[in-house]
């Protein structure tokens, strides 16, 4: 299989897409993130990303259409056999999958992925890893959007073969800063949108 990766290289645009996930959890909360993080990269980047948001299943005949998958919520997250199947799969071949909890869905996330990888672990990304470093400097790594447990955010990451395939954000929210819903200050916002930023920045060039 191609790797996933060239996709939006050769077709010059990316497209991001959410995911959908059964077990009960909002997966579908603040619609508006994507598209407004997909503004700013297009204003700040060289990067062209489409401001419309893809939503897809494990299961979608199109998952291999969009190479970077988004997940969020509150509350559980439940996989099929299959859709373990098929993460896994999609995660080989080159995809790449970012999860930010939005409170409540910490247990169930490492829960499921352990089902999808059961011999790689999360790991706890150190300050001066790529990611907070590859368009914006983040020094003490994770801004802090909403803190949802004690203890400062922290960012884990799963690899394959020496390749993030996964980037964990937790007691940060980042997604909660891509909209002015929650009537955050500028500043707070300006650092959940840099990091965004960094993000997707760090999934097309590693």
């Amino acid at each position: 299989m191609l790797n996933l990766l060239l996709v939006p290289l050769l077709l010059g645009q990316l497209q991001l897409a959410r995911l959908k996930y059964g077990g009960g959890g909002d997966w579908y909360n603040d619609p508006e993130i994507i598209p407004n993080l997909c503004r700013e990269l297009n204003r700040r980047t060289t990067i062209r990303c489409l401001t419309d948001e893809a939503q897809v299943s494990l299961l979608d005949e199109r998952l291999y259409q969009y190479p970077f998958l988004f997940m969020t919520g509150h509350g559980n997250i439940s996989f099929s056999e299959e859709e373990v199947a098929r993460l896994r799969r999609y995660l080989e071949a080159g995809g790449f999958l970012y999860a930010d909890d939005d409170y409540g869905m910490d247990e169930s996330f490492r829960r499921e992925l352990k089902k999808v990888f059961p011999n790689s672990e999360l790991v706890e990304l150190p300050f001066d890893h790529p990611i907070y470093h590859c368009f914006y400097d983040f020094p003490s790594g994770l801004p802090k959007i909403h803190e949802h447990y004690d203890g400062p955010p922290k960012g884990y990451g799963l690899y394959l073969g020496g390749r993030m395939v996964v980037f964990y954000t937790y007691n940060s929210n980042i997604s909660d800063g891509w909209t002015d819903r929650y009537n955050d200050p500028l500043e707070v916002r300006e650092q959940a949108l840099r990091m965004g930023v960094n993000i997707i920045c760090y999934f097309l060039t590693h």
